[in-house]
């Protein structure tokens, strides 16, 4: 399967400089596996396996992160370029909402 020129260009851009995009959890929560689905989806139909530096942090296991990004509220998926929070998404409903919510970074 061929790849587009903006994948190929995606897949170029150094880890480091690619936007990170942090999903916050718990690993029993179905909420969170439902979020997890919805942004597999967005991701895979939009063809955007590289546009983010996905990381998981299970807040069980990390609230030291989840206090440091003043998450209160579960599944939160915090997207961070320059160092800077560009995007906060609160307990999405859906793949639509994400896909909204996620659109400047999407080709």
């Amino acid at each position: 399967m061929a790849h587009s020129p903006l994948a190929a260009a995606a897949a170029d851009v150094p880890l480091a400089q690619r936007p990170r995009l942090i999903l916050f959890h718990s690993t029993v929560s179905g909420r969170c596996r439902r979020t997890e689905a919805f942004l597999a989806q967005v991701l895979q139909r939009r063809r955007n396996h590289d546009t983010f530096d996905l990381v998981r942090v299970a807040v069980d296991r990390r609230p030291d992160l989840a206090e440091r990004f003043l998450v209160t509220e579960i599944p939160t998926l915090v997207v961070v370029q320059d160092r800077k929070v560009r995007k906060r998404i609160v307990s999405p409903s859906g793949s639509r909402e994400l896909e909204v919510a996620l659109a400047p970074w999407l080709r």
